[in-house]
C-alpha cells in the first residue's frame, strides 16, 4: 500500500510556472506506475500526465503536452509536474496516482491510489 501526498500548488499568472510534487510513503515506489490528473467541479477526472515505473516512458493528454513535464526520484519516492506556459484553463484541483499495473495507465480506474490534490489557480 501506498499514501500519496501533493504539494506545490497555488495562484499563478498567465503564461507562469508552477512544479507540483507527489512524496509517497513505503519502500516500494519503484513498483509504481505514476500519473497525474485533474478534475474541475462537475467534471469527470481528466488524465493529465503518466510515467512508468522506472521513468523511462512519459504519456501526456494533448492538452497539456509541450507545456508540462512529468519525472520521477525514485530515490525520494516522489514524482514531478512541472507545469510552464499555464493558462487559465489549467485551473483545478491536481491529484496524483499510483498503479502497480504493468501497462502505464490513462484512465482513472485503473489507479489504485490517490493523493488528497492540490489547487492550482491560474489568473488571466
Amino acid at each position: 500500500q501506498v499514501q500519496l501526498v501533493e504539494s506545490g500548488g497555488g495562484l499563478v499568472q498567465t503564461g507562469g510556472s508552477l512544479r507540483l510534487s507527489c512524496a509517497a510513503s513505503g519502500r516500494t515506489f519503484s513498483t509504481y506506475a505514476m500519473a497525474w490528473f485533474r478534475q474541475a467541479p462537475g467534471k469527470e477526472r481528466e488524465f493529465v500526465s503518466a510515467i512508468s515505473r522506472s521513468g523511462g516512458s512519459t504519456y501526456y493528454a494533448d492538452s497539456v503536452k509541450g507545456r508540462f513535464t512529468i519525472s520521477r526520484d525514485n530515490a525520494k519516492n516522489t514524482v514531478y509536474l512541472q507545469m510552464n506556459s499555464l493558462k487559465p484553463e489549467d485551473t483545478t484541483v491536481y491529484y496524483c496516482a499510483a498503479t502497480q499495473s504493468v501497462v502505464v495507465a490513462t484512465r482513472p480506474y485503473e489507479y489504485n491510489y490517490w493523493g488528497q490534490g492540490t489547487q492550482v489557480t491560474v489568473s488571466s
